[in-house]
């Protein structure tokens, strides 16, 4: 069965399958099947709960070989989004001993231009949130006026350009928003905080070369300084003043941090939040209003001006990280499928790594004071103000090793857990297709209040707490295939397993 594209854009069009291999596949098939039990011939149908592809039976094959229809129809009408109808012998599902069909999930791969597909167009703004201190930030989707906010914040060393892909997959149907943390990305001062070395003159070359290495402060830089606090209280105001309601809040490692404690101390900003990959801790130095005593030991914390012997260390160490062949390197790391294109992500990191002044930015990132609340605090407040949380984790990140995302679903077991195979530390870039299909399918049963199931549990009949579901989607032309593991919220499978029962004494009863 070949490969066929469709374009919906809030359109109908029609499918037509040719099922040519019909004879091959009950040859094949039949050796796994014993001669008592059938199991059905599947036809990929659109679900349009959800975006994915599910099957519908169009025949059976077993001892007494009845008939399969050699074409059939399908009809897609009123698509979201673009997607692919992918279909093959091998693909139709795979049947396991006893005889049942596990069919595979075909999900829609990103738009493809090159297809005539429509992507959301991007635009890139700038918000002034205080004097010198601009936020870059990204949008897409903003006609969609009746739809729910997004806004995605990014991990360390990046920025919004880490979202594109979500941007004008999900900006097609959603408004969203992606933003740059002040000290990162294109959200680094337009200038120099300490512009004035003190008793010397200042050498012009290295002061356009280097900013934030001086003695005197400028008023407007006064205290300070990047930490997880200031960028909490940016995204209330982002929030509050650019999107104007509340939003659903995705985060990628240290931006999932960032959402996760907006979220405890802003929940009436908050609609849901999605941690992806999310560090479980930030900063090294104690919060001078948890522990006071403490914090005095630690002098400075990452305000400006930089102390000498902080500079000094600062150069040595920023001279290593910002080298090309150590940022290809981390990107080695971070990513488990090599072949994923990252020449984009790439060029953006080390051209913020070239601002005059990204170098003391670092500094001040690292030696920032901790959290007002924890990580596992803000997780408890969440919880208490019951605020939505949806996991999502990469299996092979080799940082935040999927050991920390199961302690989450431990601490707050009505949040559903995804583990996607092979993904690393950045999902959402690395397999988007998989991550803008289960944000796709979680806003929307949030926004059904439950009425609509979770994304990869919609056709699964028996109740279960865990289980694996193998994902397609088709990406430059080509087949890709993962597996996710599932582990669904506690209230979910309450509700399932009381659906379950009550469906079964319903037979029982039509029976008697």
């Amino acid at each position: 069965m070949e490969i066929l594209s469709y374009n919906s854009a809030r359109c109908s069009s029609v499918v037509k399958l040719r099922s040519n291999s019909a004879d091959r596949i009950s040859n094949t098939k039949r050796s796994k099947i014993s001669g008592s039990k059938r199991c059905k011939l599947l036809f990929p149908l659109r679900d349009f709960g959800n975006g994915s592809f599910r099957y519908s039976a169009a025949g059976r094959i077993g001892s007494n070989n009845s008939k399969i229809p050699r074409s059939s129809h399908l009809l897609v009408s009123n698509g979201s989004y673009d997607g692919y109808v992918v279909g093959s012998e091998e693909d139709l599902s795979s049947v396991s001993e006893d005889g049942k069909s596990i069919p595979k999930v075909l999900i829609p791969g990103l738009p493809d231009e090159s297809n005539g597909e429509c992507r959301a167009p991007i635009s890139s703004c700038f918000w002034e949130w205080k004097p010198k201190l601009n936020v870059h930030y990204e949008k897409a989707g903003c006609e969609n006026l009746k739809s729910p906010a997004i806004l995605f914040l990014p991990g360390f060393g990046v920025g919004s350009f880490h979202y594109e892909k979500q941007l004008k997959d999900l900006g097609r149907d959603y408004r969203v928003w992606a933003l740059d943390f002040l000290g990162q990305g294109m959200s680094l001062p337009c200038e120099d905080p300490t512009p004035g070395l003190k008793g010397q003159k200042e050498d012009a070359e290295r002061k356009d070369s280097v900013w934030g290495f001086g003695e005197e402060t400028e008023p407007w830089a006064n205290e300070l300084v990047y930490s997880v606090d200031l960028w909490r209280d940016q995204v209330r105001y982002f929030v509050e003043e650019v999107i104007g309601e509340p939003v659903y809040v995705v985060g990628n490692s240290l931006g999932g941090y960032v959402s996760l404690y907006f979220a405890a101390c802003n929940p009436q900003l908050v609609k849901g939040v999605t941690l992806l990959n999310a560090t479980p801790f930030w900063g090294f130095l104690p919060n001078r209003s948890r522990s006071p005593r403490l914090a005095k030991v630690f002098p400075w914390a990452g305000t400006f001006p930089l102390p000498p012997r902080v500079r000094k260390l600062t150069e040595l160490v920023w001279q290593k990280i910002s080298d090309p062949k150590s940022i290809a390197e981390v990107l080695k790391q971070v990513y488990a499928d090599h072949s994923t294109n990252v020449d984009k992500v790439f060029a953006r990191i080390l051209q913020t790594a070239q601002h005059p002044a990204a170098a003391a930015s670092f500094a001040s990132i690292m030696c920032a004071p901790q959290a007002q609340l924890s990580f596992n605090e803000a997780l408890s407040q969440c919880q208490a103000q019951n605020v939505p949380v949806c996991l999502v984790y990469g299996k092979e990140d080799p940082w935040v090793k999927p050991v920390w995302g199961r302690q989450v679903k431990r601490q707050i077991p009505n949040a559903p857990y995804y583990e996607i195979s092979p993904a690393g530390h950045c999902p959402h870039d690395e397999v988007p297709e998989v991550v803008n299909y289960l944000l796709r399918g979680w806003i929307k049963s949030l926004e059904a209040e439950g009425s609509i199931s979770l994304p990869l549990l919609d056709d699964v009949e028996a109740p279960q707490n865990s289980i694996i579901r193998d994902l397609e989607f088709v990406r430059e032309g080509a087949k890709k295939s993962l597996k996710v593991r599932v582990v669904e919220s506690k209230s979910e499978l309450w509700n399932r397993i009381s659906s379950f029962i009550e469906s079964r004494l319903g037979k029982v009863k039509l029976k008697s």
